[in-house]
Formats: C-alpha cells, structure tokens, sequence
C-alpha cells in the first residue's frame, strides 16, 4: 500500500491573486519538474491561440482569465506554458473511469484515473471579484474534477472516449467554467450546450432541489436527460460510445440495485474495496484515487483518499462565514507503486508503468 496525500489550500480574495499564490507554491516544486519530462514525451497534440483562449475563457467566466494572469507572473512563464499546462482548452486527454451517484441530498463520485495525473491539490476559494466560492480537488490548478459552490450547485464528471477531439475545453476546466459560474442545475445544463468541448463526457450536475441531470457532450452535439447514475457510456448517444462497455454497465448495474441509501451507505457502497465500484486499476488509467460526497443542503463536502476510508468532513458554510478548516493534509492509501506527479520523482512518462 502507497500512502497518498492532497494538501488543503484556502484562500479569498481576488482571481489574480489567487493565481499568484498558487504559482508561488508550485514554483519549483515537484510537480512541474515531473511534468517537464512528461511533455518530453507526450509531445502536445495542439497548438495555442493565446487570443482564442482569452475569449473562450472570459465568456464563460472571466475571473479564470486572471487567474492564468496571476500564475503566469509567479512562474515567470511565458504564457503560451501557462496555457499549455493550466488553460484548459484545446489538449489531449487520456483514458479514465469514474462513478458517480446521487440521491437525497448527495452526490457522491469516484474519481478513476491515472496517479501520474493527481496533483493532490484540495482547494477552498471565495474571490472578491466575480464569480462563486467553490470547495472540491483541482486538477491543472485551474481545473476541478468535481466540486460544489456557493449555491448549493455540486458537479462530477465521467469519462466516455476522446475519439475525434474537436476544438474546446478539456473536462476538468468545464467543471471549473460550471461551477464558477453557474447557480443551479438549469444554468449549468444552458452552458454545458454552449461550450466547446474537446473530447466526449457526461457531466453529472445537482442541487438544492434535488434535481439530477446528465448532460452528455461531445464535440458534436450534446444531450440531457435525467437519473440518478452514471459510469462510463452515454445512454442517449449511443453512437458515441466505445466498443468495450461491458464493466462500465457492471457499475452502472450495482449503482442502479442499490438506490435509495442514505449518505453513509451510498459512500460505503462507492468507497468500499469489496463492493463492485471501488477500482485498483491504476496502471489501467481507472483506478480510484479519491471518494468525494457533497450535500447541496447542508453545504458540507466529504473527502477520502483510497478506499475503505472514512471520509474527512468540511463545512462549507462555515467555511463561507470565514471560519478556516484547521486542516492542512488529507491522507489515505492506495493499492500501487506507480509514482505520484506530486509527490514522488519519476512521475513522468520516461517510465510507462
């Protein structure tokens, strides 16, 4: 077993400042280094427009765009490698799994992917310019993988195939664009239809009304509609889907059996090694990292890294009220030797294992 761990950063105040701060702490860090020597290998399969990126971005949410800015100047980077690392728009993204669940007052989701990608970055943030407070992990700095704001708006998403990428959004900068931006499900299902997306996923979007939509997208046309599961194939575009569905369907069948448990339960069934979700395919680029729950009403979130784990409680309201989380680390175990990206050398692409 690796023991793992994500370290808690909480910050308020400006989008641009909020950039420089996390600039300043990953500045020379281990991270980056190990991410250097992936590029060498993973040899970008796009090209940056620095001006296209601004508009995509400050029309969707603005304050991102100053972020980027507030990055760029902590690193010193000329900002095509700010773009490049932290944009969100226009890259390549590789195979994952994830499962997702809601029902009442949660949504709770497995984030699968591969250990070279997981920054262990868990963030609070409340700008002081525009858009909503958000708590959940990032991913690129600038992305999240799941998270909920302000509003009570919670969101995850799942991986279908990145088959004939077109010019857009990678997943994770979606879920930032949605969450930064958006106060319900109905304005988060209207801008899902209008960003460009890069590859194919479902994005699982709930609230406080206990409404659930999965919003299907692709670079060619996306879909809505409505139920309480989703794994890794797209029920409505079914023309979309890979060859290989055969233990995506084994999930959604085990998530679909179990309906209508409480919180704790639905957690367990997700979290717990010996229930059918919870996956140790990590150098398959599908093994679970995290198990994070939010609840729109109460506005807390759960965390665990690892499986069968307890998850750590935040209070997001609290939190909003400006009383800090006295948490700076969360830990758990994996069942793996694959390094880290942000924590163990070697974490590039020099080693495929």
């Amino acid at each position: 077993m690796k023991t793992i761990h994500s370290d808690v950063i909480q910050f308020r105040g400006s989008h641009y400042d909020f950039g420089y701060m996390q600039g300043e702490r990953i500045k020379n860090s281990i991270t980056v280094k190990n991410r250097e020597n992936q590029w060498k290998v993973r040899k970008p399969r796009f090209s940056i427009s620095i001006e296209e990126t601004r508009d995509a971005i400050r029309r969707f949410a603005p304050g991102i765009w100053d972020e980027l800015l507030g990055l760029q100047d902590a690193l010193e980077w000329p900002v095509e490698r700010v773009l490049k690392e932290f944009g969100g728009y226009r890259v390549e993204y590789m195979k994952s799994g994830c499962s997702i669940v809601t029902g009442k007052d949660y949504l709770i989701r497995n984030y699968d992917y591969h250990p070279k990608t997981y920054e262990g970055r868990y963030t609070f943030y409340q700008p002081t310019d525009v858009g909503y407070s958000i708590i959940g992990p990032s991913q690129r700095v600038t992305g999240r993988m799941d998270g909920m704001n302000e509003k009570g708006l919670a969101l995850g998403y799942n991986f279908m195939h990145r088959k004939n990428p077109g010019d857009g959004f990678i997943c994770c900068m979606i879920g930032r664009l949605i969450l930064e931006s958006c106060g319900d499900v109905a304005e988060a299902v209207d801008m899902l239809k209008e960003i460009p997306h890069r590859h194919s996923f479902s994005y699982v979007v709930y609230d406080r009304s206990g409404e659930t939509f999965i919003v299907e997208t692709s670079p060619r046309g996306v879909e809505v509609r409505q139920s309480n599961a989703c794994t890794n194939h797209f029920e409505s575009m079914t023309q979309e889907n890979r060859n290989h569905l055969v233990d995506s369907k084994r999930r959604l069948g085990i998530l679909q059996e179990n309906k209508e448990l409480d919180a704790n339960l639905a957690f367990r069934l997700m979290n717990d090694t010996d229930k059918g979700i919870f996956s140790d395919l990590y150098g398959s680029w599908a093994g679970t990292i995290h198990t994070s729950a939010y609840f729109p009403k109460e506005m807390k979130a759960w965390m665990a890294l690892g499986g069968d784990r307890e998850p750590i409680v935040f209070d997001f309201a609290e939190w909003l009220d400006g009383m800090d989380v006295d948490r700076d680390r969360i830990t758990g175990e994996v069942d793996t030797d694959i390094p880290f990206v942000h924590m163990d050398e070697g974490a590039d692409w020099f080693r495929t294992k």
